[in-house]
């Protein structure tokens, strides 16, 4: 039986339906799978993950880059004496990821149970915050020293990474006292005014109110976040004549200029002004009727900046101007008080951009110490995410400072001694005031090089 094969003409074939058909011969599942790697590949860059990084490494953890001034009498008898700052920060592994870190920091933190006994103090103008003490940490002698804590934006003492702070430090025999902002904490807003991110009239206040209740205890401060760059601020500001033994700036913005570009430039950042934006709107609907008497707020907000704009411009003639005046980066050339800084380079919300290195170098009261990974506050560590390295680090700090001859002491020098901080009330001359920082720190190093 003859049987006949019909052969097409090579030009006439497909060869797409060719590969169309083997395609469609490979399981679906497959398809899944080579998806699911390729989406995960590109979180894994997306989200900014070093798990693997670190498994390379062998767990080794990132060094900590520390920047000084090589006359700094800081660091070569306080801080070259901390082990913390001269080890590793290794992120708890399944935490290996900024983002990660900074979602289990909101949500969850592991906080260790704190309680507080609340008092109430009132400020000049008629403002009220709240000062809360951790128990046992009521202060039960005048010579121990204490510890003040300046929260972030609309963070109180129930935060976790505070929480953190205050339970390890008050285990070390300190006092411990968190001084809320305004408005926050539960306390109402008493006074015309509504803080802001360089209001430094409060911490001012509460700091000489703290010293002269309790004059033979050294008082040391711990700013985070928002609060990091008012307490630089307030330092710079006063220079000799504060009462303040010795600063921490954790997580600092330092230029809200640079730093308002950084959060609207990708879709990542623009969801955490998003997140910021909606804290502000929660904090503005908790004081409605003072918002609606003192701004121009019609009860929505779209982001941080229109947050500024409504609420915190004044008499600035712009918000850019307002961030200008308002950054802590011109101040820190003229702190007088040992301070440490410490910065994560991945930081979603406070970008390394922004970081004032230069300025950190030259003076020699200040020592920054960055790091690769760390996030915003987060620094998780150990397997189980139950200790911030960072506390860890700012508690050794303050321990050997607090032991040694280099604490600083107030030197009451007058209205000359500050930088004219009642510019506060009168926003016409911001550069003004940048001179007058410029000019002062340009004296010190002139009379460091020449030895004086």
């Amino acid at each position: 039986m003859n049987q006949s094969i019909s052969l097409q003409e090579p030009s006439s074939i497909n060869p797409y339906s060719f590969l169309l058909d083997a395609f469609t011969l490979i399981p679906l599942w497959h398809y899944l799978v080579i998806f699911l790697f390729i989406f995960s590949v590109f979180l894994y860059h997306y989200l900014d993950f070093h798990f693997f990084q670190d498994v390379f490494a062998g767990f080794k953890g990132c060094p900590v880059t520390l920047t000084y001034n090589s006359n700094s009498h800081i660091y070569h008898n306080v801080v070259s004496k901390c082990r913390v700052l001269h080890s590793r920060y290794l992120a708890t592994p399944w935490l290996a990821s900024p983002h990660l870190q900074n979602f289990f920091l909101t949500f969850l933190g592991n906080p260790p149970d704190v309680t507080y006994q609340r008092e109430l103090f009132r400020l000049a103008d008629g403002g009220t915050i709240a000062l809360d003490w951790g128990v046992n940490s009521m202060p039960r002698d005048d010579a121990s020293p204490i510890l003040m804590v300046l929260p972030g934006l609309t963070s109180d003492p129930n935060s976790s990474y505070i929480r953190h702070l205050t339970y390890n430090t008050f285990r070390l025999g300190w006092n411990v006292v968190v001084s809320n902002h305004r408005g926050l904490g539960g306390v109402p807003i008493t006074s015309d005014f509504i803080y802001n991110c360089g209001w430094t009239n409060d911490v001012r206040e509460v700091t000489n109110h703290l010293h002269h209740r309790h004059p033979n205890a050294p008082l040391f401060i711990v700013g985070t976040s928002i609060g990091a760059n008012i307490l630089v601020k307030y330092l710079g500001e006063d220079g000799e004549n504060v009462p303040v033994s010795g600063a921490a700036a954790i997580c600092c913005p330092w230029d809200f200029l640079i730093g308002d570009r950084f959060i609207r430039r990708t879709l990542l950042q623009r969801l955490y002004d998003k997140a910021l934006t909606l804290g502000l709107q929660w904090y503005s609907e908790q004081h409605r009727h003072s918002y609606s008497r003192l701004s121009d707020w019609e009860g929505k907000m779209h982001s941080i900046r229109h947050y500024h704009k409504i609420c915190d411009v004044g008499k600035f003639e712009t918000v850019d101007a307002f961030y200008r005046r308002n950054s802590s980066a011109i101040y820190v050339c003229n702190v007088s008080v040992p301070l440490l800084c410490i910065n994560a380079l991945d930081d979603p919300l406070c970008t390394a951009e922004a970081i004032p290195w230069d300025e950190c170098r030259e003076n020699v009261n200040v020592v920054l110490a960055t790091t690769t990974h760390g996030s915003h506050l987060a620094y998780f560590e150990c397997i189980t995410a139950s200790g911030i390295w960072w506390v860890r680090a700012v508690d050794e700090f303050f321990s050997v400072l607090n032991c040694s001859e280099f604490k600083h002491k107030q030197k009451d020098l007058g209205a000359e001694s500050t930088l004219d901080s009642t510019l506060d009330h009168d926003h016409s001359s911001p550069n003004l005031m940048v001179a007058l920082v410029k000019l002062v720190a340009l004296v010190k190093a002139g009379f460091r090089k020449w030895g004086f």
